[in-house]
């Protein structure tokens, strides 16, 4: 059998997942920032298109959470 749907804590879990990837985001930065030399320009592209990826996730994820924040006041 299916669980219900239950959204009482989307908000909270959409702010972990974003802090999670937030994290991921300064950690990769970190490391660019301190191996930039000692790693391959495609890794580094790599790692950049990455975050570009995470940083438009985030935009997204921020997005919906005020959603469901507007929605479960309403």
């Amino acid at each position: 059998m299916a669980k219900p749907d239950n959204r009482a804590n989307n908000a909270v879990r959409q702010q972990h997942v974003i802090d999670n990837t937030v994290q991921k985001l300064h950690q990769t930065d970190q490391y660019l920032s301190e191996h930039a030399d000692e790693i391959s320009v495609t890794e580094r592209e790599a790692l950049q298109a990455k975050n570009e990826r995470r940083r438009s996730s985030i935009e997204g994820l921020a997005e919906e959470r005020r959603d469901e924040i507007s929605d479960a006041q309403s």
